[in-house]
């Protein structure tokens, strides 16, 4: 684990995003902004999902620090007739970085979505998950 101990406790904000590519006739069945699959409303599970993510990463990617979040929001929207962008941002005002925050809840919903979709089609993949920018720290960061 770095040691962090003597770095200045400031504001810290990350965003990251995944992208999923999906059968067409699954967003077809959208309804109220959700599709209903057998295990219950995707989106809104997998929002949830999400959250629960981020807040759990130290236990799930070794050395990461415990931060406690000030807040995280995941935002799913339909991209085209095809695919999803799954939005996670993670706040916190710590010694550390939310980056690893993000980019759990960023994925954990995409696989929560596969999950509960899977019935429905096989035809989904995971595109890309990436960070879109981070700030707070020793420097402010903005992906292209």
């Amino acid at each position: 684990m770095v040691d962090v101990g003597g770095k200045e406790v400031t504001s810290r904000r990350a965003h990251a995003r995944a992208v999923m590519r999906m059968d067409k006739a699954i967003l077809a069945q959208m309804s109220e902004g959700d599709i209903r699959s057998k295990k219950g409303p995707v989106f809104h599970t997998a929002i949830l999902a999400g959250v629960m993510g981020a807040k759990k990463t130290p236990e799930l990617i070794p050395l990461c620090h415990v931060v406690p979040l000030d807040d995280c929001k995941v935002s799913i929207a339909v991209s085209g007739d095809d695919s999803l962008t799954i939005d996670c941002v993670a706040k916190a005002h710590h010694r550390t970085g939310v980056e690893m925050e993000a980019l759990s809840g960023a994925i954990i919903a995409a696989l929560t979505i596969y999950d509960m979709c899977k019935a429905l089609s096989r035809e989904m993949r995971i595109e890309s998950v990436r960070l879109i920018e981070k700030s707070g720290g020793k420097r402010d960061w903005k992906g292209d």
